[in-house]
């Protein structure tokens, strides 16, 4: 997936007036942008699974405000717009799958299996879940 990709579905869902779609992806494109403008060079796909997985837990944090102050409409807006925009990620390692990987290293220590995961499975598992599914070994 390309920051071209996200602009295209931005593009299909404007034309389908899916208001909650093309907000999240707005929002996932702008740090696209931002980065991009920033000097980074080339975008890559861990770069674009790092921007969606922020926004998620940006618009998540969100959410969480909102339903504290009892605003069930934006509520719901949120909640589509994450959805919209979950599906632009890669799938996620299930915490059984984490396990099984966990299992078969040689270096079973905190720091060693994080740092596999980091170097082999950035953007494809969550980091917290792969420490709670380590401390439960």
């Amino acid at each position: 997936m390309t920051l071209n990709d996200l602009k295209k579905a931005k593009m299909q869902e404007m034309k389908a007036r899916n208001t909650d779609a093309v907000t999240g992806l707005n929002v996932v494109i702008a740090k696209l942008m931002l980065l991009e403008k920033s000097g980074k060079g080339e975008i890559t796909d861990a770069d674009i699974n790092q921007a969606i997985q922020k926004s998620i837990k940006e618009l998540q944090e969100e959410k969480e405000g909102f339903e504290k102050a009892g605003r069930a409409e934006s509520v719901a807006s949120l909640e589509a717009q994450i959805k919209a925009v979950e599906a632009y990620l890669p799938k996620q390692l299930t915490e059984d799958e984490i396990k099984e990987i966990i299992l078969k290293l040689e270096d079973k220590s905190v720091p060693a299996v994080m740092r596999y995961f980091k170097e082999n499975y950035q953007g494809k598992v969550d980091m917290k879940l792969v420490s709670a599914t380590l401390k439960t070994l």
